[in-house]
Formats: C-alpha cells, sequence, structure tokens
C-alpha cells in the first residue's frame, strides 16, 4: 500500500467556515492549484474526508 498522497487544491476557500480553513492550512494548501504530497495515516484521511469537496486526491506511487 503506497504510504504518500498526493493532493491539489481544485476550489476556493471564499465563504468557507473556520474549521475548514483551518483544515487547508494544516495540509499545507492556501490557493487553487497548490499541490502537497501527505503521508497516508488515519489523522490525514480524517481531515482530507472534511475538505472532500475543495481537493482532488491521488495515491503517490512508490519509486
Amino acid at each position: 500500500m503506497s504510504n504518500l498522497l498526493w493532493i491539489k487544491q481544485i476550489r476556493g476557500l471564499a465563504g468557507k467556515n473556520k474549521n475548514q480553513l483551518l483544515i487547508m492550512k494544516g495540509l499545507g494548501l492556501k490557493h487553487v492549484g497548490d499541490e502537497r504530497t501527505i503521508v497516508n495515516s488515519q489523522a490525514s484521511i480524517g481531515m482530507l474526508k472534511k475538505v472532500s469537496h475543495l481537493i482532488y486526491v491521488e495515491r503517490k506511487k512508490e519509486v
């Protein structure tokens, strides 16, 4: 199983509630088009579920 996830912000943050803004900040995403690679853990999965409508997620293949 891949232990890395590639995430990309696909929607803006205007009008989103405070919790969603804090989660996006925790993921390191600020602007539409921002991309990050994060570790696949239960904590990160929980964060991704809360903002799933704002991001695109892919499993990153290990080399």
